[in-house]
C-alpha cells in the first residue's frame, strides 16, 4: 500500500501486507512483534492472537491498548476454561504418554503404522481414538504459545497415526513449533519431510494444491533461510529447481529479494563455483523477466549492475538496499555481509570493462572516502588475484586484460554444439 501510495523509504518497500496470507498467525506474531511498538501494530497484534489460547498474553496487551490497570474480567473467565479443557486433555492422553515413556514397549514398534496400532490395541488396549488425542492436545499446546511441548505431541502422534491429512497438518504444525523454537537443524528436517511426502507424493496429481503448498513452504523456509548458515546453500538450490522458481514467478515475485540477498552474501564462500555463477545467471534472467511484476532496492541492484551496466545506478541502488535491510525482519542480520559482497560484485564488473580506473571514482561509486577506496582496491587485488597494479601518483588502477587466446576462442563458441548437434538430428529423425 505504501508503494502504491508513493511514500518514500523503506516503508515503501515493506512486504508484510503481501506476505501475511502465506503465514500461520503464530509464525506471522515475531514479524509484527519486531516493529516499534505503536498504537497500530499493538492493535494488530491483539486481533491477530485474541482467538488463540495466549489468554495471559493478549488480555494483558488488550489492558495495555485501552490504559487499564488490569485485563478486563472476561480475560480471567477465558483462563480458566483454558485451563480446564488443558487438564482435560491431559488426562485424555495420559495413557498412551505413558506407553511413549515405556521404552520396552517403544522398542517393539516398527515402521509399520498399522501393525504398531495393531499391536498397542491387542496389547495395551489404545485405539485410534487415543492416537488423534495426541494431535488435539499437540494443537491445544500450539494455540497456548507453548510450542516445545506441542511439537513432542505432534511428533508422537505421527509416529502412530495412520490419518494422512492429519498428520500433514501435524507436520506443518512442527515445522511452525520448530522455527519458532529456533531449533534449525529439526525445522531443515520438516522442510523437507513436507517438500517430499506431502507435496510431491501426496499432492502429485493437484497441480493447484502443490502451487499453493510450495508457496506456504518458501514462505515459512525464509526464517531458517537467513538465521541458520548450513541452510542457505540447500533452499537457495530448492528455490532455484524448476517447481519452485515456477512459484515464485507466479504466485510471490517479492520471494525475489531474498533470493537476490542470498546469492548475493553467498559470493565470499562460492564465488568460484559454477553452481554459484549459474545461480547468478539465473538471477539475472529472473528479475529481468519479472521486472515488470515486482521490483525493490535489490532487484533493481542485479538489473544495473549485470543488465543495464549502469554503475552509478548500481551505487545508488545499494545505498538503498542498505536502508531495506534494516527494516526487514528477515534480512536485517545480512546487512554487512550483502554490502561487503555487493562492493565486490561491483568492482569486479567495473575492473573488467575498463583499462585504467581512477581510484577515487571507484571510491565514490562503492559509496567509500578515496582513503577507504584505497585500502579496499588494494584488498580486492590481493583477494582475487586480479592482474593489475596501482599508481598512486596517478592515483590510478591500471587493469591487465590479457587477451583470450584463439584456442579458448574456439572453445568458448563451440561450447554446447554437440549438444545442440545431437537435440537438431533427434528433432529431424522425428
Amino acid at each position: 500500500m505504501a508503494q502504491e501510495n508513493g511514500v518514500d523509504g523503506p516503508s515503501q518497500w515493506d512486504l508484510l501486507p503481501k506476505m501475511a496470507p502465506f503465514f500461520d498467525r503464530h509464525l506471522l506474531f515475531p514479524l509484527l512483534n519486531d516493529r516499534d511498538p505503536t498504537p497500530d501494530v499493538q492493535q494488530a497484534i491483539f486481533e491477530l492472537l485474541k482467538g488463540t489460547n495466549m489468554v495471559d498474553y493478549v488480555g494483558n496487551l488488550e489492558a495495555d491498548i485501552k490504559g487499564l490497570d488490569a485485563p478486563p474480567k472476561e480475560w480471567e473467565t477465558k483462563r480458566q476454561d483454558v485451563m480446564q479443557k488443558k487438564i482435560t486433555l491431559e488426562e485424555n492422553t495420559n495413557k498412551i504418554q505413558d506407553i511413549f515413556d515405556n521404552p520396552e514397549i517403544i522398542g517393539n514398534l516398527r515402521s509399520d503404522k498399522v501393525a504398531n496400532l495393531n499391536y498397542l490395541k491387542e496389547n495395551h488396549d489404545v485405539n485410534a481414538e487415543d492416537v488423534n488425542a495426541l494431535y488435539e492436545y499437540g494443537r491445544f499446546l500450539f494455540e497456548m504459545g507453548d510450542y516445545g511441548n506441542a511439537a513432542a505431541m505432534l511428533q508422537r502422534f505421527r509416529v502412530l497415526s495412520t490419518d494422512s491429512d492429519l498428520t500433514n497438518s501435524a507436520t506443518w504444525g512442527k515445522l511452525a513449533s520448530d522455527i519458532i523454537e529456533t531449533d534449525w537443524e529439526s525445522a531443515m528436517g520438516e522442510i523437507t519431510l513436507i517438500r517430499e511426502e506431502y507435496i510431491d507424493r501426496s499432492l502429485f496429481n493437484n497441480p493447484l494444491a502443490q502451487l499453493q503448498a510450495r508457496t506456504w513452504l518458501i514462505h515459512w523456509s525464509l526464517f531458517p533461510y537467513f538465521r541458520h548458515e548450513p541452510a542457505r546453500d540447500t533452499l537457495t538450490e530448492l528455490f532455484f529447481s524448476p517447481a519452485y522458481i515456477n512459484t515464485i514467478q507466479t504466485l510471490c515475485p517479492w520471494i525475489l529479494r531474498f533470493l537476490c540477498a542470498a546469492v548475493i552474501t553467498n559470493r565470499n564462500r562460492t564465488r568460484n563455483s559454477n553452481a554459484y555463477q549459474k545461480q547468478l545467471k539465473d538471477l539475472i534472467r529472473i528479475v529481468k523477466q519479472e521486472g515488470y511484476e515486482y521490483h525493490d532496492p535489490l532487484t533493481d541492484f542485479i538489473k544495473a549492475l549485470y543488465v543495464d551496466f549502469d554503475f552509478e545506478e548500481a551505487q545508488k541502488k545499494l545505498v538503498e538496499a542498505e536502508q531495506l535491510f534494516e527494516s526487514d525482519f528477515f534480512l536485517g542480520q545480512s546487512k554487512d555481509a550483502f554490502v561487503d559482497s555487493a562492493r565486490h560484485l561491483i568492482s569486479e564488473s567495473y575492473c573488467k570493462i575498463h583499462q585504467r580506473i581512477d581510484i577515487k571514482d571507484l571510491s565514490t561509486r562503492l559509496g567509500l572516502n578515496q582513503d577507504e577506496g584505497e585500502k579496499w582496491i588494494v584488498n580486492l587485488i590481493r583477494d582475487t588475484r586480479v592482474d593489475a597494479k596501482i599508481d598512486y601518483q596517478a592515483g590510478t588502477v591500471v587493469m591487465n586484460h590479457p587477451p583470450q587466446s584463439v584456442y579458448q576462442q574456439v572453445i568458448e563458441r563451440t561450447k554446447g554444439g554437440f549438444f545442440r548437434t545431437q537435440v537438431l538430428n533427434s528433432a529431424v529423425g522425428r
